[in-house]
């Protein structure tokens, strides 16, 4: 079975009499005559924020502005050659700010228009994130284990600014050897196939804390690009990682601890009062994290 990775960034966009701007698959799309929300792969080292921008000039002519992040999602989908696909999917509320509505040329998609919510066929993700139509049925989640093709490495994952009740902020080390080797990051790390950003948080907190948390809300998303980064094996990975980070509550705190298996991206695990952080090197996403929660 060939299994397939893809990021991709998708808005929510509606007129004054509520009707959503969707584009519709041309003959080149996976699903022809299927409508979509305007959006689509992000592209090696691009910010999702982006994308979006880009792909809504693309497909439709309109500039937007971005209003809020809305969700994160991932989904499976058997594709007509009986590939299946899993998409990490970042979803946007945005408006128009200019430009004349016009179709795609040459693309994914041949028509973009404002249409009233549940009259045209729409792909299982946009129903969902619409309210509309049947749900699709689920693909089951592959036994095989997805194997990364060779080139530019790109990473989806999923953190978490995870606090008790007191007040603490657990944080994690990323060990020697890995991007940002020695830094105190969010727990959380890379979805597996299959995988939802929420269970991949979920997991990965109790594989590098020992810690069980519940997602409050989405913070943000974020990205690093980093071409020269070297992996474990010091070969350079041309590396490429979307992250998107929660508020997280652990409303029963343990002492923290690394519990997967050695040689892993993580050396160490702790809480730390909010006054213990000022010494502390922490990474990027850590302190844009602080700085959106504070």
């Amino acid at each position: 079975m060939i299994l397939r990775r893809r990021a991709a960034a998708y808005g929510v966009c509606r007129d004054t009499g509520g009707r959503v701007l969707l584009t519709r698959g041309s003959d080149l799309a996976a699903f022809p005559g299927v409508w979509s929300l305007p959006g689509g792969g992000i592209d090696h080292g691009e910010h999702p924020d982006d994308t979006i921008v880009r792909e809504f000039a693309e497909e439709t002519g309109l500039a937007v502005r971005i209003l809020r992040v809305r969700a994160a999602t991932a989904d499976l989908t058997l594709l007509p050659d009986d590939s299946v696909e899993h998409t990490d999917r970042i979803l946007y509320d945005v408006e128009v700010t200019g430009g004349d509505l016009r179709p795609e040329s040459d693309g994914t998609s041949d028509l973009a228009a404002w249409v009233p919510p549940g009259e045209v066929p729409v792909l299982p993700f946009t129903a969902e994130v619409l309210g509309t139509g049947v749900e699709a049925s689920p693909v089951p989640r592959p036994e095989v284990d997805f194997k990364r093709p060779p080139g530019p490495v790109q990473r989806f994952g999923a953190y978490g600014l995870a606090t008790d009740p007191d007040g603490r902020i657990l944080l994690t080390r990323i060990a020697e050897g890995y991007p940002g080797g020695g830094l105190w990051h969010l727990p959380g790390g890379g979805t597996d196939f299959g995988e939802t950003p929420e269970q991949a948080l979920a997991r990965e907190l109790v594989e590098e804390t020992s810690q069980r948390g519940r997602v409050v809300s989405l913070l943000g998303v974020s990205h690093r690009y980093d071409p020269a980064a070297l992996g474990p094996e010091g070969v350079p990975l041309d590396w490429h990682v979307i992250r998107v980070f929660y508020e997280v509550r652990v409303d029963e705190p343990t002492v923290a601890a690394v519990t997967e298996a050695a040689g892993g991206s993580t050396s160490e695990a702790a809480w730390f009062t909010p006054g213990e952080l000022s010494g502390l090197a922490l990474t990027e996403l850590s302190r844009e994290a602080l700085a959106r929660k504070s």
